[in-house]
């Protein structure tokens, strides 16, 4: 059973990150028209930057490139191409924000319009500020890619705006293991950088949350932030209700998984309504939530080492571990510290 199935066959993308990807994996020594085939996308899809290309196209042409391109820094390479203009409407908005805290909060509400992969948190603990990203698909040889796509993006838009403050007591925490050739973290990150630390977070002073935006402007931020809401009902308008609903299921990373109620209260329908146009296309919400505990589960057990199998069970909404335990062999054929054993060997 694939936990993300119903994800990727959708225009979700922005043309113009494939073409980006395309033009550093050329300088490299790619051949454009390779990696373009291999992800079906054509040449003319790249012409114009309000172009769609679907979440399953990108990532195989993230795949081709990091074959031709081998994968030591290419994720880092690519973000630092991703400069705020990039980003449009999105990152218009954030700029012109009054505060670094309010920038971050707007880059909350809009990413899924541009890194479909990604969701981003914000919350305080003690004296810090943290900045804690998942990615969403279950593509594996992935995964460390777009940590570093959307973290190096992240620092190059930081350094504009903040210079190096924002690196003065901080620090980043990735979940994957030590690559080789670690240079351009310590030039993007500083020196305090974690490997294998469970989690992918930024952490800064708190009180650089009150940093003012240089560039802040009450009336571009307003222009942008509408633009961002018509893309987003463009988005829903070009997305089934299934996808819908996985999106919003996906979106509440505290443990807890929205009710049907909740979710239809969240799509401005009634809960009747909403379980009548799953049917339609042949889902069931039950089915949907099962599939964000299966993603969710094997995420924590391949990057959560740290924590026990009770643990992981409580923090996905069983009171009870051994239901977690019944439901993981129904999706694995195995026990979840079974599985555990053999892929978190392998991925080390």
């Amino acid at each position: 059973m694939n936990p993300t199935s119903n994800r990727g066959t959708l225009p979700v993308m922005r043309a113009h990150y494939a073409d980006i990807l395309c033009q550093l994996a050329a300088e490299k020594g790619a051949r454009p028209n390779e990696l373009l085939a291999a992800a079906d996308i054509r040449s003319n899809q790249l012409s114009h930057p309000e172009n769609l290309i679907t979440a399953d196209q990108f990532a195989a042409l993230c795949r081709k490139a990091l074959d031709c391109c081998g994968d030591n820094g290419l994720g880092l390479e690519f973000g630092l191409r991703l400069k705020f203009t990039t980003h449009g409407a999105m990152s218009q908005a954030a700029i012109s924000c009054d505060t670094l805290e309010q920038a971050l909060q707007v880059l909350i509400k809009y990413l899924h319009i541009r890194f479909a992969y990604v969701t981003l948190d914000l919350f305080t603990e003690d004296d810090e500020a943290v900045i804690e990203l998942e990615v969403l698909h279950d593509s594996h040889e992935l995964y460390r890619f777009n940590i570093e796509v959307f973290l190096a993006s992240l620092m190059d838009v930081s350094s504009l705006l903040f210079g190096s403050r924002l690196l003065e007591g901080g620090r980043c925490l990735v979940s994957y293991p030590r690559p080789e050739g670690v240079g351009l973290y310590a030039k993007l990150f500083g020196e305090e950088v974690y490997f294998s630390a469970g989690v992918n977070q930024l952490r800064f002073k708190k009180r650089f949350l009150d940093l003012p935006m240089l560039l802040a402007n009450p009336v571009a931020r307003r222009v942008a932030e509408a633009q961002c809401e018509e893309e987003m009902r463009q988005l829903q308008a070009s997305t089934s209700v299934t996808e819908q609903v996985a999106r919003l299921l996906e979106s509440v990373r505290d443990g807890r998984l929205l009710s049907l109620e909740d979710v239809a209260a969240q799509m401005h329908i009634s809960s009747r309504t909403l379980r009548r146009q799953l049917a339609a296309e042949g889902a069931r919400f039950q089915n949907l939530q099962e599939n964000v505990r299966h993603r969710r589960a094997l995420e924590m057990l391949r990057r959560s080492t740290q924590m026990s199998i009770d643990e992981i069970a409580e923090h996905l909404g069983y009171s009870d571990p051994s239901n977690f335990g019944r439901a993981f062999r129904k999706w694995e054929g195995i026990s979840p510290s079974a599985w555990r054993g053999l892929h978190v060997d392998s991925a080390d």
